[in-house]
């Protein structure tokens, strides 16, 4: 089965990797604790024998009980125990490890303070965290990747510290044997080396050209083959997964068209209709379009004095042709959303929230009522902040090379010069785009997030103090109320009770207008025609690869 890739892999260390590529590829060679089916969207058990037990205890600690599946053994045919779950997670904790985003996000979010081992049961654990969290589960079993401790610490330098020490003492960073385990694990031996890297998946590591291919091979005895149909991580039924990096889109269309590819997502919709019209590429492939599990917005610098006032944002929401978009962008691949959470959540999504509607004469009185006028008759509306005359100019940030974004910032463009606003589009690197938007330099931006399965997490996007500190409030949102309803919803384990805060949140977002939300665009795929049980997803990359069966011809 060959699989396209627009760029290789960072690494195939799945500690240290940040990409989608290594993650698609990691997700074959290596197993979480549980995960979210491809098919269902349900969280199931993999190296775990059933989802774990949560308790709350008298201090208000969560914890959380796993067991380790009796079948699940590592490729030397050892069995898998809690001691390789404690050694990953003190890998993590490994401050000399270059693992930043994922050892941030532990800290962060998961505050856990230790692993209680259970002498009697070495495939059982607890993992005991500071407090109450709706995402405690998600995100101590389906966020690491477990590996197996004696491959990746043959020297046992790890042995000797504990989970808890790894947590609280800042001053490990200069052990020597933190610092010897962390220069051998970061290297490129467990980045790229076949030999050294290893996991309990249904694939092995066999080669990486670089610039071109990497192969996983499927392990001839692998231990999940007696739980095949338990989920769709045991359904593993190609002999080899190649990931074909063509860096080209136009090129990697043909090469799809002629049979070198069997699989191609994020289709650009242009090209997605196009194909549709190919008569061999109809004959010789399936098209699927699920609706993704993100979101685009326009973001709006609530810290810049021009959009002090709700009522200017509410304008510039009015004047977005969300329908246009839709159609003349996405050829009509995508469906509105109102606020954060996914239109596929149907119990959490908020449907009585009505959409702010394309219309200009709103946009005016908006404007009008939030001071904007045009005193000196040039066609530009102009207002008062902080003593002086201020023309309401935009600078409209987008990445440089997405024809997308442009078309989009261009469409608000036109419509904002109907009202008397000037939208500059600027198109930028994406690193300097990322960083001014990181730095609220900005005072317009189109963006978007993937969000995954299940209860959200608005703290990293809407809480206040995630405006500083390496947080993505780049907005500005929020204020004491709103972030006493994000610490609600994190601690609400009732899904009834949390359904009511999410909604209240969505309005709340919904009112202020920070983001102007788009649409949820739907994943464009084609899928060979030679495979069955080629089900499409909203999780990426929008398919479980390993699970098609090919025909027999």
């Amino acid at each position: 089965m060959v699989i396209w890739d627009l760029s290789d892999p960072q690494m195939l260390n799945p500690i240290n990797q940040t990409d989608a590529e290594a993650q698609d590829i990691d997700n074959n060679i290596f197993q979480p604790l549980l995960n979210f089916d491809f098919h269902t969207l349900k969280l199931v058990p993999v190296l775990a024998d059933s989802l774990p037990k949560v308790e709350i205890d008298s201090a208000g600690h969560m914890l959380i009980t796993y067991e380790i599946r009796k079948e699940a053994k590592w490729d030397n045919g050892t069995p898998i125990t809690s001691k390789d779950v404690d050694f990953t997670l003190k890998v993590i904790k490994n401050p000399a490890v270059n693992d930043e985003p994922l050892r941030s996000y532990y800290d962060i979010v998961n505050n856990i303070k230790y692993l209680k081992l259970y002498p009697e049961n070495p495939r059982k654990f607890t993992i005991v965290c500071d407090n109450k969290y709706v995402l405690g589960v998600i995100a101590t079993g389906t966020n690491t990747f477990i590996l197996p401790e004696y491959a990746y610490d043959p020297n046992k330098y790890m042995e000797g510290f504990t989970l808890q020490q790894m947590h609280e003492n800042k001053n490990l960073a200069q052990d020597p044997k933190i610092i010897a385990f962390a220069k051998e694990f970061n290297s490129e031996k467990f980045q790229r080396d076949p030999h050294s890297i290893s996991g309990s998946g249904a694939y092995k590591f066999v080669s990486w050209a670089t610039g071109q291919r990497v192969v996983l091979e499927k392990k001839k005895e692998w231990w999940g083959n007696s739980l095949t149909g338990a989920n769709c991580f045991f359904d593993a039924n190609a002999s080899k997964l190649i990931y074909q990096t063509v860096n080209d889109m136009t090129s990697a269309l043909v090469s799809l068209k002629a049979g070198n590819l069997d699989i191609m997502n994020s289709i650009k919709p242009q090209d997605f209709v196009d194909l549709s019209k190919s008569e061999k590429f109809t004959t010789n492939f399936n098209s699927y379009k699920p609706l993704m599990l993100a979101y685009a917005y326009m973001g709006i610098n609530m810290g810049d004095p021009k959009f002090a006032d709700v009522k200017t944002r509410q304008a510039l929401a009015h004047l977005v042709d969300v329908q246009r978009l839709i159609k003349d962008v996405y050829y009509g691949n995508a469906q509105p959303v109102i606020g954060p959470i996914s239109p596929i959540d149907s119990t959490a999504y908020n449907h009585d929230i009505k959409p702010y509607e394309y219309d200009v004469d709103i946009a005016k009185g908006l404007l009008a009522d939030a001071g904007w006028k045009d005193s000196d008759g040039d066609g530009i509306l102009d207002k008062m902040i902080d003593g002086k005359k201020t023309d309401f100019t935009i600078d409209f940030l987008i990445n440089s090379g997405n024809d997308m974004r442009k078309k989009v910032a261009l469409i608000f463009q036109e419509a904002a010069r109907k009202v008397g606003i000037t939208v500059n589009v600027v198109q930028q690197d994406w690193n300097v785009y990322l960083s001014n938007v990181a730095k609220h330099a900005f005072e317009m931006y189109y963006g978007s997030w993937i969000i995954q399965p299940g209860p959200q997490d608005f703290k990293q996007i809407f809480y206040t103090t995630s405006a500083l500190n390496g947080g993505s409030n780049w907005v500005n949102f929020g204020n004491a109320a709103s972030d006493a309803l994000i610490d609600s919803i994190r601690s609400e384990l009732d899904e009834v009770k949390r359904t009511g805060m999410e909604k209240r949140f969505q309005q709340i977002t919904h009112d202020q207008c920070a983001y102007i939300f788009l649409y949820a665009p739907e994943a464009l795929i084609a899928i060979n025609k030679r495979f069955s049980d080629a089900n499409p997803s909203s999780i990426y990359p929008f398919y479980w690869e390993a699970g098609f069966k090919a025909s027999a011809n």
